[in-house]
């Protein structure tokens, strides 16, 4: 039986991506877990295993094809021998394919459609193959009791065929409609804004996935998201002073630890001193966590990431210093998984090494706060005797979620952040 495969939601917020290769080609053979394609999203290129086995028959989207939509068939896996000529699936839109890709050609017959996706109970999607959909289907049975064993939890065949007959719910029969996530903000349109620079020389530059998707989402995060900020100048001659001593003891290991790496550790443990703060909006809630999941806003070609560092409070210096570097240098690399860069209550945004002094963050939905962080800069500053001194000064900013977090939960957090900062030592106890 000819089964279509449909293009993957490779992360929890992916609704559309680029095809950008095929790694096999029509007529070979696949195995399940065979690589098959590799996919981009608007964060990273990912590999594509297959869950289900058979011949390559047809392949639907071209290479490069841009803006395919999840659960659109790219191609079609057959049995050998097998005639797939009747056997068709709608690409991806004509406008978005490359102009050097071939056009595939439709054909009169139409395949029997595949069930649409499922969802669960509270809204979500179900992840199944589409051979184990039409099983579902055969045998009745509602895949939202059916725990799946394939990639990232998706139901395949095995699952339904050990699976125990019982009526379908009718609420499975479709799964809801994405939301467009990737629309941007209202404003002038395109025509608009070209005829007010008629004359004038200019570039086009379009829009990678991972731009859309940082404008649609930030531009929403402004919007909706009730933010307030707050400030405080941070003292940092004694952590320079005591970062020196540890990178001399540390240097026979490799290890280098950077200001960024005490501010982690230091909102860490801020989130375990208040730990009312250390939670994130959930639409009718908030849900608030034990464990300090930092999230650290990392530049990239094009956009940025934000890695999490999870359990962060339990972590030593060392250990944060080595995974932000590795997490750092895979999202620069496009390497990072998507459970990488997702999740987190709080996050750091710092553009002192570029010689920014101070700056208000968006925050990150569904996070309830993040910490702005400027470049320390030496200034003149009353010490408690009264007397004028000069001191390395970090300014900080940190832009809160109103529903998550009242003014004096987010001043005693960013005091306690302060309070890490200007002792560091407290941090390794």
């Amino acid at each position: 039986m000819a089964i279509e495969i449909l293009m993957p939601a490779l992360s929890p917020t992916m609704e559309e991506g680029t095809l950008a290769k095929w790694l096999v080609k029509e007529g070979d053979t696949v195995n399940s877990g065979d690589l098959i394609a590799e996919i981009e999203t608007d964060k990273a290129t990912m590999e594509f295993e297959a869950v289900d086995e058979g011949i390559m028959g047809k392949i639907l989207v071209a290479e490069g094809t841009e803006g395919v939509k999840v659960n659109t068939p790219i191609c079609i896996i057959g049995e050998e021998g097998e005639d797939m000529s009747a056997a068709s699936a709608a690409p991806a839109p004509a406008a978005a394919v490359p102009a050097e890709a071939p056009a595939v050609a439709a054909t009169p017959a139409a395949p029997t459609p595949a069930p649409a996706a499922p969802a669960a109970s509270d809204g979500s999607r179900l992840f199944a193959t589409p051979l184990a959909r039409r099983i579902a289907a055969d045998k009745g049975l509602d895949l939202a009791t059916i725990k799946g064993s394939g990639p990232h939890g998706r139901i395949v065949k095995s699952d339904v065929e050990n699976a125990t007959a019982q009526p379908a719910a009718a609420t499975a029969a479709s799964a809801a409609p994405a939301a467009k996530g990737g629309a941007l903000a209202s404003g002038p349109s395109t025509d608009q804004v070209l005829k007010m620079y008629d004359g004038r020389d200019f570039e086009e530059v379009s829009l990678n996935g991972m731009r859309k998707t940082v404008a649609a989402r930030l531009t929403e995060a402004k919007q909706s998201v009730p933010h307030f900020y707050l400030r405080r100048d941070i003292e940092l001659d004694a952590l320079l002073k005591f970062r020196s001593q540890l990178n001399k003891t540390l240097e026979p290991r490799g290890v280098k630890l950077s200001v960024n790496d005490f501010i982690i550790k230091a909102c860490a443990l801020a989130l375990q001193e208040v730990p009312e703060a250390n939670a994130v909006w959930a639409g009718d809630r908030t849900l608030k966590f034990s464990a300090s999941d930092v999230a650290v806003a990392v530049a990239v070609e094009g956009g940025l990431f934000t890695p999490v560092l999870q359990d962060a409070e339990t972590k030593s210096l060392s250990a944060l210093s080595a995974q932000m570097k590795d997490l750092a240098g895979r999202a620069r690399d496009g390497k990072l998984a998507p459970h990488e860069y997702v999740g987190g209550s709080f996050a750091i945004s710092n553009l002192g090494m570029f010689g920014i002094d101070n700056f208000d963050a968006i925050i990150n939905p569904p996070h309830g706060a993040i910490l702005a962080v400027g470049a320390g800069t030496k200034k003149p500053v009353v010490g408690e005797d009264g007397e004028v001194k000069v001191a390395t000064v970090m300014s900080t900013t940190l832009s809160v979620d109103h529903r998550v977090i009242d003014g004096a939960l987010g001043a005693n957090l960013l005091n306690a952040i302060k309070a890490n900062l200007e002792n560091p030592m407290g941090m390794l106890a």
